[in-house]
């Protein structure tokens, strides 16, 4: 053990299972940061023990621990893009911590820190969820008693989808026609024609683009349902995915098959082995020449919201869209306001019933004869009554 004095503040420095530990004791009296040290061993050598057989990790930083949790996620999941984003966040703040100086209030100094950094809720959410993930079972401790707190997760403002109006779909795809970007219109195109994911267009390869047979095949997608489902492609999707096979094939030369469709490079496509990294900037821009508000997978609630309009049968439109149930084709599908009070006005506008004051037919033998409607009821269904 060994005190140390820096200006008026004294620090400690002690070995703890082979880690060397020097912090301030925060105190200009050398008593207090005397017992200030023997609390903070204690405390660490409480931690230490309080999990068996992993004593060795609790001593080890979360950046090394996050290494090898990456490690093990890049080699049970297709993409690990967004985690090796979040836990980057992670390490950035806390990579030097040992595991057993985590606590519930680290966590909490976590999410206020990201916040200042002006992150998403939800974000943040996702990243110390990756952050518990990779404690293991100290994790879980500290998962309990901030679900039992309350203080888990942040609030999230819950983000409405729309469906753009006819209108708006037109000035969309006319900005987009004149936007400098060759990607922006077919993609955009793409998203109102075949409700494809904004990460399963980018992806999209030419072989599985069938435009003599007019139909494609979505790549990896977000959902195993998404995955490997074929769409049609309409008369409007087929022309101008055509008109953009033959820009492609002059920029480029020819098309090869595992090419993909909207290419890599900026601010024009040059290298067709990579796809395209976003289409968030010629999106901004097209729709701000359209004078729209909305978001690019607002595209994909307007088709799923057209199909439902149209009369399409629900499960016709889940293996368009690639969902796997009700509840989630609920959530995309946006009726219209013209849609509901069209179909509220043709129950007012039903057809009268012709001769209303007709009086009842009577038979020669002066017997009032009423004649039965095709909606009775059964002879089966009665005996039930």
């Amino acid at each position: 053990m060994a005190l140390s004095k820096r200006g008026n503040t004294w620090w400690y420095e002690f070995q703890f299972a082979r880690r060397r530990v020097r912090e301030s004791a925060k105190t200009t009296s050398k008593t207090v940061a005397k017992q200030a040290e023997q609390n903070r061993r204690r405390e660490l050598e409480r931690g230490f023990n309080g999990v068996e057989d992993i004593r060795e990790d609790r001593v080890r930083s979360v950046k090394a621990i996050a290494a090898e949790y990456l490690e093990q996620y890049c080699l049970r999941n297709k993409s690990a893009v967004y985690a090796r984003y979040a836990v980057g966040h992670v390490t950035r703040h806390l990579g030097k911590m040992m595991i057993v100086d985590l606590t519930d209030k680290t966590v909490t100094e976590y999410q206020t820190a990201r916040l200042k950094e002006e992150a998403a809720p939800k974000t943040i959410n996702e990243e110390v969820g990756f952050l518990l993930r990779l404690l293991g079972e100290a994790g879980d401790g500290i998962r309990a008693r901030l679900r039992r707190q309350k203080t888990l997760k942040l609030a999230v403002r819950r983000q409405v989808g729309k469906a753009y109006s006819p209108e708006e779909k037109e000035a969309l795809l006319a900005a987009a026609k004149a936007a400098r970007s060759p990607a922006i219109h077919p993609a955009l195109m793409l998203a109102l024609n075949a409700g494809m994911r904004d990460a399963e267009i980018r992806g999209l390869q030419w072989e599985r683009m069938d435009l003599s047979s007019a139909i494609l095949t979505v790549g990896e997608s977000k959902t195993e349902a998404g995955e490997g489902r074929t769409i049609p492609l309409n008369s409007a999707l087929l022309e101008t995915m055509v008109e953009y096979a033959r820009w492609y094939e002059q920029r480029f030369g020819t098309i090869q098959p595992e090419w993909y469709v909207f290419a890599f490079g900026r601010p024009r496509p040059n290298d067709p082995t990579r796809p395209i990294v976003t289409l968030k900037t010629s999106w901004n821009n097209a729709r701000k020449k359209a004078g729209v508000t909305g978001r690019w997978h607002d595209n994909r609630h307007t088709l799923i919201t057209d199909l439902a309009e149209s009369g399409a049968p629900d499960e016709t439109i889940r293996d368009i869209a690639g969902h796997v149930s009700k509840q989630m084709l609920k959530h995309y599908s946006h009726i219209r306001m013209a849609a509901k009070r069209g179909a509220l006005e043709a129950i007012v506008a039903k057809p009268k019933p012709q001769n209303p004051g007709k009086p009842p037919a009577r038979s020669e033998s002066g017997v009032i004869s009423i004649e039965k409607p095709s909606s009775y009821p059964s002879t089966a269904a009665k005996s039930g009554w």
